[in-house]
């Protein structure tokens, strides 16, 4: 903002300091200031365009999460792109998480039939981490969680 009011005011400057210095004749008067204000422009319009060219350079840099559209049509997707299928495979989905509470005291465990549902490699987990919960009338097949942590698969925090 400061820079178009001091380009404004040097401008303004040349125009007068060109017209009041010389003599008081028709001829040269006029062709002075027509001069003058042709100068002016043309300065307005380079500063106008380096201007408008560093705008669209920080635009670029202020869009780094949404793919960016430059002014001659190309576009930049600028969208981070998910973590291969193999980093993944050992963070088991946090909806599958239950808890019960046994004779034993309170067990923490991942479905099977979620795990089953919702994550790809259910059959490479430890089969020494597989249990069986019994109630009165239920039961319930999963993967103990703190047997899990220790064969080093860890939650995905949704």
């Amino acid at each position: 903002m400061h820079r178009k009011f001091i380009a404004t005011i040097v401008a303004a400057a040349l125009a007068v300091t060109a017209i009041g210095s010389a003599p008081a004749r028709a001829d040269n008067d006029a062709l002075r200031a027509l001069a003058a204000i042709a100068g002016i422009a043309i300065v307005g319009k380079v500063i106008h365009d380096r201007n408008k060219r560093k705008n669209e350079q920080q635009t670029v840099t202020r869009h780094l999460n949404d793919g960016y559209r430059y002014p001659n049509g190309r576009v930049i997707d600028l969208k981070p792109r998910p973590l291969p299928q193999r980093a993944n495979r050992r963070l088991l989905p946090g909806d599958c998480l239950r808890s019960v509470q046994t004779w034993d005291g309170r067990v923490r465990y991942f479905s099977q039939r979620c795990l089953e549902r919702s994550y790809r490699d259910v059959n490479r987990l430890p089969q020494k981490c597989a249990v069986r919960f019994r109630g009165e009338d239920w039961t319930r097949r999963g993967y103990e969680a703190r047997c899990l942590s220790r064969s080093g698969y860890k939650l995905a925090r949704n």
